[in-house]
């Protein structure tokens, strides 16, 4: 029977390269780039025969704990394509133990599986320092190799069962993003760290501690061994043992239970009552408001913009305060830079509606009631969150004063966002992601006028918030009155921004109504 699922797995490999020629350079590439990663892995495994155990088994161990942790996370967050999924075989009577072992067997024939084989057979070569420590090398691989295939196929049959809808993709891919945006604050504090005599020591204990873990004892019972302290050597061994035992009796149950369960479909919900329709006056500007609060909850292009504006100045108030900028005036930063990501936010807002802006257009909605009404769910948001953040901002930078300015800044720039939005998404709209794809979707457009469309934009909103920006510079330096002005200049920027915006871009929108519907059909 593993014969079969062997055979199966080298057919559909082979079928691999029979893809369209782009294709097929993409899978070369992915083949050559594994071959690479491997080639580097097992030298530097060579290379470590020559090095300390201490300090073999402290790279080891931190790296292999990492590879470990990959191959569990990545089939959760980045999806794969399980082309032998058990529960494509649910009609051919096949014993679930002997489906469960064919299935990991052929997996490890995929590239992942050869490359981390490769690697885990040269670690044999680093603790070849005794015949004991040599044994437990070979055991170690075995153990690793296991330990790995398992966890992906039972990560991917969960991903497969509980996270087949979109909305769950999209939650995973909220949280790929948003790891990727840390990602740069995460080096920046590693760099700013003092890789001292400590640092060794403090690695090392760090990795004695992985060690107990079932994410790295596979890896450090080798190094036991070829230290002779064979007591840790066998109890690490038997995490790593025990480990692999849950994964396999998992990876039973989870075979059980998918072939005797369907694909998920869609769930149908009910609604009762006409939801933020009811909230919202029964006037044109009212109905849009209602629609565009509906899309920011229910729309995942919306929601991911709206979870993406609180991680960016945590991204950029980390790196600064790590190489050493006085944190008590970067806490005057997030709000303000929250408020122009928020406000900025509606500036393509019409291309978002695709070709349902036709309802508009035909209705003859005015064009001040459709701007006010897309400006709806920022202002609901922005008003608060201007609010609640001068005052935490406040408190924490230690100083009262600043409120006033604060609040000002604050205010001008989101309703500066506002009133160019309101302008440059009925004037320059540019192809967006469509409603039903996923918020991560690449649109085709052409990238420099898109990226200048955003450019522009995003650089007056400073701009028309200049004046407000300018007198609480002054405010900070000089004290005295300058942050009172500071807020009267904001508010009434904020006003002009939006009558202006609204009336401006209101015009503009009933001008270019067919231009509008001739741009949402081609894109």
């Amino acid at each position: 029977m593993v014969a079969h699922f062997l055979r199966l797995k080298l057919r559909i490999l082979g079928n691999t390269f029979r893809r369209s020629p782009w294709q097929l350079v993409v899978l070369i590439l992915g083949i050559l780039y594994g071959c690479g990663v491997a080639a580097l892995g097992v030298l530097g495994l060579v290379a470590l025969r020559l090095v300390e155990v201490d300090v073999a088994r402290t790279i080891l161990v931190i790296g292999g704990s990492l590879v470990v942790l990959g191959f569990l996370i990545v089939p959760l967050v980045a999806g794969v394509d399980d082309t032998l999924d058990p529960r494509r075989f649910a009609l051919f009577g096949i014993p679930n133990d002997r489906l469960a072992v064919g299935l990991i067997a052929a997996a490890l024939l995929g590239v992942p599986a050869i490359v981390l084989a490769l690697v885990a057979l040269s670690t044999v070569i680093t603790w070849s320092r005794t015949p004991a420590a040599t044994i437990a090398g070979l055991l170690s691989a075995a153990l690793i190799v296991l330990t790995c295939v398992l966890a992906s196929r039972v990560t991917t049959s969960v991903a497969s069962l509980l996270l087949s809808t979109r909305r769950a993709r999209e939650g995973l891919g909220v949280v790929a993003v948003v790891s990727l945006v840390l990602i740069g604050p995460a080096i920046a504090l590693i760099a700013s760290i003092d890789w001292g005599s400590d640092a060794v020591a403090a690695l090392g204990s760090f990795a004695d501690t992985l060690g107990w873990t079932p994410l790295g004892a596979a890896w450090a019972f080798p190094a036991d061994v070829a230290a002779r302290a064979y007591g840790p050597a066998l109890l690490r061994f038997l995490i790593a043992g025990a480990f692999a035992a849950v994964l396999a009796l998992v990876w039973l149950a989870l075979v059980a239970k998918m072939l005797v369960t369907p694909e998920r479909a869609a769930t149908v919900k009910t609604y009762g009552g006409l939801g933020w329709f009811d909230r919202f006056r029964g006037t044109p500007s009212g109905a849009i408001a209602a629609r565009s609060v509906t899309y920011w909850i229910r729309d995942p292009r919306y929601r991911v913009s709206l979870i993406m504006i609180p991680i960016l100045p945590i991204a950029l108030f980390i790196p600064l305060s790590i190489v050493g900028v006085d944190p008590e005036p970067l806490w005057l930063m997030p709000l303000p830079v929250m408020c122009l990501f928020l406000g900025w936010s509606i500036h393509n807002d019409v291309a978002f509606d695709s070709t349902a802006v036709w309802q508009h257009v035909a209705s003859g909605t005015p064009g001040r009631a459709d701007r006010l009404g897309r400006a709806a769910p920022v202002i609901l948001v922005g008003v608060p969150l201007i609010l609640v953040g001068s005052a935490v901002s406040a408190h924490f930078h230690g100083d009262w004063a600043v409120l006033p300015s604060l609040i000002g800044v604050s205010t001008a720039i989101l309703f500066a966002g506002i009133g160019i939005s309101s302008v440059m998404s009925a004037r320059f709209p540019y192809p967006a992601v469509q409603p039903g794809d996923s918020p991560f979707q690449q649109p085709q457009t052409s990238g420099a006028a898109s990226a200048l469309i955003q450019l522009v934009s995003f650089a007056l909103c400073g701009v028309i918030a200049a004046p407000a920006i300018v007198l609480a510079a002054l405010g900070l330096r000089l004290g005295g009155d300058w942050a009172t002005w500071s807020l009267v200049c904001g508010v009434a920027t904020a006003v002009l921004s939006l009558v202006i915006g609204t009336v401006w871009g209101g015009r503009i929108f009933e001008r270019r109504g067919p231009e509008l519907l001739a741009f949402a059909n081609r894109h």
